[in-house]
């Protein structure tokens, strides 16, 4: 075969486990942010294909993990791009759409506010919700929604969001505030009472 792969020295970096070992979280990681699961594991496999093309490339200055992510996140905006340009939406009028309807006249907070529920999980398992984030996490700003779903969806460290995103901690964590507060006020509005 002409195009075999070198030795790889360290075992977790070998391509042919890439797939177990990854393959779920990019899954998911796509499935969230395209909401089409035909078009998620077409990213996962474009992804793992430019990983192999780049490999040789990879210098070790963050984990293969974060590596693999930084890959399928600039797959999956490639892919939202072309799926607005389709469209011909946009995308700007979309994300100025979504605060407006937060205020009053007067410009101040409507009075109402939506019951929370109980738990995270009750929460989790309810589809009405889930829909409802989805829409809010659409409306966020797209760095504001990548920290986001990096850190409360992915389950990434700060430090593994601050290299995906090249941030420094606190700009993470002033971004994370941002994106719970918009989306908290997102969903309030949407949520019935």
């Amino acid at each position: 075969m002409g195009g075999e792969l070198t030795k790889i020295e360290n075992p977790t970096h070998d391509p042919e486990t890439w797939m177990d070992q990854y393959g779920d979280l990019l899954y998911r990681f796509a499935l969230f942010r395209v909401q089409d699961s035909t078009a998620a594991e077409d990213l996962v496999q474009e992804t793992f294909l430019a990983a192999l093309g780049a490999y040789k490339n990879f210098k070790n200055h963050s984990t293969l993990r974060t590596w693999l992510i930084a890959i399928l996140k600039n797959k999956s905006v490639d892919h939202i791009r072309e799926k607005i340009k389709e469209r011909g939406s946009n995308e700007t009028e979309r994300l100025g759409n979504g605060v407006g309807g937060n205020f009053n006249g007067q410009g101040e907070w409507p009075l109402h506010h939506c019951k929370w529920f109980d738990t995270p999980l009750k929460l989790y398992a309810d589809k009405e919700f889930m829909g409802t984030l989805s829409k809010c996490l659409s409306e966020l700003p797209g760095r504001l929604a990548e920290a986001f779903i990096m850190r409360e969806i992915d389950g990434l460290s700060t430090k593994e969001i601050c290299e995906a995103l090249n941030i420094t901690s606190t700009n993470c964590w002033v971004m994370l505030h941002r994106a719970r507060r918009r989306l908290r006020a997102c969903i309030e509005t949407y949520l019935p009472d």
